[in-house]
């Protein structure tokens, strides 16, 4: 404390001697333990290089500062000073901090779609890391690198990741496995007793002799086995989920057994991600389009029929709802995104949630059609006008590579370096949902790509014509990228008639 009151002192005779301090001291007071010593470094030591790192999202600020302290530890020749920056127009921001101001950002933080933007403007170059550490791959997974690679370049670290993943309640699950159990359990004591029954043998008297039971059945229910049960009942397709809402005895205060927002494309997207080409695999290329055919029209016709079987209005669907609701205990099954996972723990220390709850993979479409999520990287981006641009590229890489092990407890994201263990086992779902997800494309031409996608799932919801919707989305985005009118050749895809349909079919030519 002596210590800190005498540099207090120092830097308030600065402030009044100099008055290029003041901001600087005014905020002093209100300073954590670890932005007071990035501060204390940043003002006291000024013959370090400076870089400066800008981020949007305040959630990471104590982070950043904690890394920040670390690093000059590492590092003691560099200092880092994050910057927090809001706005919409955030690379227009970082244009023109680097064109016009003295304190140029040499890295930011940014989704992987705006990558090309940003390379084209010169405001990202491409990053490596040394021999001798290994590659990329050795780090990444194959989505995270695929999208930070730009004409096949590395033109950022990835950093975290944000996808959809299936959560389900688990308490309703485990009490389900626990009565068919029992209800196994129970048949099995019956027919055991019908076996012993039929050894019984009349005696020289007349009367009958009771044999010993052999009976291996116990009445309590093995854990062990609940667990398993309900591992084996988790949903591997969407026809699962129909199958076991066909049979399944839900608790009154259950609404639905599975709710999602089908009004958003982040939660939908998994019906078409394997089979919808939107720039190649990094998502770059504008000769690698392909939108409209057969197998996306079958996995949208899946996705139509669901509405006649959970009937979710779009227009009154919103995510934040579907959380509360499964909270509340009122939905069995749904799809949400890693934010899901802070929210219902709180919900837990506070007491309103009063379930166990577990995620999985996201069921693929059916036996033939596999699903694939949708995902978005947050990446550490080297800017192309920095003058310390080696300087800017070890930092990036010690953040994203070897200073995460902590920052999902700390900001709640997840990282997308491969191999990082977590406290709350229900983020390894999330973390497998990435590893096998389409990374989000950043080509300028398809900026709108999603808004378009998105009001195509609506209308298909809606009732209209999967094959049509789908070959119009198709060529308007051709349309702008060749810049001239495209039309699609038809494809015709016959409908697929259901089981069921085919029963109710027969019967009516019975009752003629």
């Amino acid at each position: 404390m002596r210590l800190k009151g005498r540099i207090t002192t120092v830097l308030s005779i600065a402030c009044i001697v100099g008055g290029m301090y003041g901001a600087a001291c005014l905020g002093w007071l209100d300073k954590t333990e670890d932005e007071m010593k990035v501060y204390e470094d940043n003002t006291l030591f000024g013959h370090r290089d400076t870089l400066y790192l800008w981020y949007t999202d305040e959630a990471l600020t104590d982070y950043l500062n904690s890394v920040v302290v670390s690093y000059s530890e590492y590092q003691d020749d560099t200092r880092v000073i994050p910057v927090y920056t809001s706005g919409s127009e955030y690379l227009e921001t970082i244009n023109q901090a680097s064109l016009q101001s003295e304190e140029v950002p040499d890295l930011y933080i940014v989704g992987n779609d705006s990558l090309e933007k940003a390379y084209l403007a010169g405001l990202a170059s491409e990053v490596r890391i040394p021999d001798e550490n290994g590659s990329m791959q050795d780090f990444f997974p194959e989505p995270a690198i695929n999208a930070v690679t730009y004409h096949d370049k590395q033109i950022a670290y990835p950093f975290y990741f944000e996808t959809s993943s299936f959560l389900y309640n688990k308490t309703y699950m485990e009490d389900w496995a626990r009565a068919q159990l029992e209800a196994e359990r129970d048949a099995a004591l019956g027919e055991a007793a019908q076996e012993q029954a039929e050894r019984e043998e009349p005696t020289e008297d007349g009367e009958n002799e009771q044999g010993e039971a052999d009976l291996d059945i116990t009445d309590v229910i093995d854990e062990a086995a609940v667990a398993a049960r309900v591992e084996e009942a988790l949903p591997k397709t969407i026809d699962d989920i129909r199958d076991f809402a066909d049979e399944y005895d839900a608790p009154e205060q259950m609404e639905a057994v599975f709710k999602w927002d089908v009004s958003d494309i982040f939660y939908n997207y998994f019906f078409v991600g394997n089979y919808i080409d939107v720039g190649g695999a990094a998502g770059d290329s504008d000769k690698s389009i392909d939108i409209y055919n057969e197998d996306a029209i079958r996995c949208m016709r899946v996705y139509q029929n669901l509405n006649q079987f959970f009937s979710i209005d779009t227009a009154e669907i919103s995510y934040a709802d579907i959380l509360d609701d499964f909270i509340e205990g009122k939905i069995l099954y749904t799809v949400v995104t890693t934010d899901a996972l802070a929210k219902i723990e709180e919900a837990k220390e506070n007491g309103d949630f009063q379930y166990e709850y577990g995620t999985s993979l996201i069921p693929d479409v059916n036996e033939e059609l596999v699903s694939r999520s949708l995902s978005v990287t947050q990446c550490l981006v080297v800017n192309g006008y920095s003058e310390r641009k080696d300087m800017a590229n070890d930092f990036a890489r010690y953040l994203s590579c070897y200073s995460v092990d902590n920052l999902y407890d700390r900001t709640g994201k997840l990282p997308a370096l491969s191999g990082v263990g977590f406290t709350n086992p229900c983020a390894d779902a999330f973390v497998s949902e990435y590893h096998k997800s389409i990374p989000n494309p950043k080509m300028i031409e398809t900026s709108n790509y999603w808004v378009e996608m998105e009001i195509a799932f609506a209308r298909i919801w809606d009732g209209n014509d999967a094959n049509a919707e789908l070959k119009a989305l198709s060529e308007k985005i051709m349309t702008q990228i060749s810049g001239e009118d495209y039309t699609e050749e038809y494809i015709d895809v016959p409908e697929e008639v259901e089981e069921e349909d085919i029963l109710e079919e027969g019967d009516e030519e019975v009752q003629n």
